[in-house]
């Protein structure tokens, strides 16, 4: 038995292996390395200062974002645990659509919004003859703040909503009768019951606030800096490798930590965004107060997470541009210009290609991280369940979960641009650092799945003289289809979207849709910034059909 269980796992279980170890476990090895000299150069009061300062707003920053995702997320997690009402599953896309999609395209839509040229300043600006947009959002801790729980809303309701509605209702019943209020019910009741729930759900919403890249460095400006950020810097403009290399080591440690203590009693399972609410608690609403709350409450919804997105949809058709040589005159209509322009490749482009053809390079990556993510998935979820013991085999399988993309893209490309293969061929690291990123996703997607077919299936296949492959592909992938193509597709999500790593690796020649769409929200113009709204237009859309196949698939499963 133990040969078979060694036969399995090296004939299943050793190239996710060999993949983590080249890419994951020797680029991390060199930012070590890379680190040490840090201290080396310029150990002292300076070096604690650099430290200190990205640190020390990375977690007030982190805590501040997550206080205010539970507040906005409690009052919605409520309704939606115990009311049943008209247009229910449009509510819960409308804030669950914001998690999935890339950072640039968050920040486009704020913009599109809030900015500048933004709908709302442009219309304060018209209405009431201003010379100045009145509303100036941007480049301040407040525009942070709100992406951040525009984007991690959706966490804290799935987690939260899903416990509250689990909940038993015999308790609250006897406070009830014995005289409790509604507040001290909840106080001493609801409260203590949701406690592991909301615990949870802080810690991954930490976990993703304390990482965030894209939003800071796209919205927050250069007063702003994060530890993601500050590794951006020190190695793209600084050219301060060991520093960088001591920030992700550092970074490391905090997100390795942070990630134990989430998934410390998380259950792993196949990936779905929208909230599972489904209790025989929910009810509709009764009484003119109830609707009044609950329909203040969607409408606040729709303004915060619908508005951002249809103004960026808007703002890529309508020209909207205000004449400076004559106040309140405006340059209005419809057009496609700006898709258009996505389709030329003018001299002061910069790109050496056309803006368009960033599509279809990241719908290439897309394609080849699903296929990567895919096998190696299968081949690492199939040795788990064969190696149920092996506890530190999951755990290593899904280090990478616990690692920001930034801290993955500086080993890149402290590791492997030096490589003659690599410099030949530099788009190939672009995929495979997606995988990378992909991977521990698509293993917690499978491994349920593959754990549910029942033992005696591979018994009696080995004994009739079946391989471990012809066993995978004759009994396993038949069962586990739907699954499979789920997580294929949330890898497909994920590298359409990933910009940490990307930023790193990326060539002006072979650029992505978030690289393309950060370096035209960074330059003046009207027509740069039209662009800017229609690629990240196109993304949303992408990004957006994926979840609706991904959770048409989810459903299925559960029904």
């Amino acid at each position: 038995m133990n040969q078979t269980r060694r036969q399995i796992f090296f004939s299943l279980g050793i190239f996710p292996l060999i993949f983590l170890l080249t890419f994951y476990a020797l680029p991390l090895g060199i930012i070590f390395q890379k680190a040490i000299e840090a201290f080396q150069g310029s150990f002292g009061s300076d070096l604690f200062t650099r430290i200190s300062a990205p640190l020390g707003f990375t977690l007030f920053q982190a805590i501040l974002s997550t206080l205010l995702t539970i507040l906005v997320g409690f009052p919605i997690a409520y309704v939606f645990s115990h009311f049943s009402f008209r247009g229910k599953r449009f509510f819960q896309i409308a804030v669950t659509l914001p998690f999935i999609l890339p950072t640039v395209v968050v920040a486009a839509a704020f913009n599109s919004l809030l900015g500048a040229n933004g709908w709302l300043n442009l219309l304060f600006m018209h209405v009431f003859t201003l010379v100045d947009p009145p509303i100036q959002l941007m480049n301040t801790i407040w525009i942070i703040l709100l992406a951040h729980v525009f984007y991690n809303t959706s966490i804290f309701i799935r987690m939260v909503g899903a416990g509250w509605a689990q909940l038993e209702i015999e308790q609250e019943q006897a406070a009830r009768v014995l005289g409790a209020s509604p507040w001290q019910r909840f106080y001493h009741i609801t409260l203590p019951l949701l406690k592991p729930s909301i615990v949870s759900a802080f810690l991954m919403v930490f976990l993703f606030d304390f990482t965030s890249f894209g939003v800071i460095l796209l919205l927050g400006g250069p007063a702003f800096s994060t530890l993601e950020v500050e590794i951006y810097r020190q190695t793209t403009q600084l050219l301060n490798l060991p520093l960088a290399g001591l920030l992700s080591i550092l970074q490391l440690l905090m997100t390795f930590i942070i990630s134990l203590l989430s998934m410390r009693d998380k259950k792993s399972g196949v990936v779905s965004f929208l909230p599972d609410i489904n209790s025989e608690r929910l009810r509709r609403p009764t009484g003119r107060y109830q609707k009044i709350m609950i329909s203040i409450l969607l409408v606040c919804l729709v303004l915060f997470f619908v508005l951002p997105e249809v103004g960026l949809i808007m703002r890529s058709v309508v020209k909207l541009e205000a004449d400076r040589t004559q106040l309140g005159a405006y340059q209005t209509g419809f057009t496609l210009t700006y898709y258009r322009e996505l389709f030329k490749n003018t001299r002061r482009s910069l790109f050496y290609v056309p803006p368009i053809e960033a599509l279809k390079n990241s719908l290439l990556y897309a394609l080849a991280t699903m296929l990567v993510a895919g096998i190696l998935g299968i081949s690492a979820a199939n040795a788990l369940v064969q190696m149920r013991r092996a506890k530190w085999l999951r755990a290593l399988l899904v280090l990478p979960l616990g690692t920001s993309s930034v801290t993955l893209g500086l080993g890149f490309l402290l590791t492997f641009t030096r490589l003659s293969f690599f410099q030949q061929f530099p788009q190939v690291l672009i995929p495979i650092a997606h995988s990378l990123v992909a991977l521990p996703v698509v293993i917690n997607t499978l491994y349920p799945a593959l754990s549910t077919i029942p033992t005696n299936m591979h018994a009696a296949a080995s004994n009739l003289g079946a391989s471990p492959l012809r066993t995978l592909q004759m009994i396993d992938l038949p069962l586990i289809r739907k699954p499979l193509l789920v997580g294929a597709l949330y890898a497909f999500i994920l590298s359409l979207g990933e910009f940490g790593a990307t930023s790193f690796l990326t060539r002006p020649d072979y650029p992505t849709m978030p690289i393309a769409i950060y370096r035209y929200l960074g330059l003046p113009g009207a027509l740069n910034y039209g662009q800017a709204m229609a690629m990240a237009c196109i993304l949303l859309t992408v990004c957006a059909a994926a979840m609706f196949i991904m959770e048409g698939l989810t459903n299925k499963d559960r029904e």
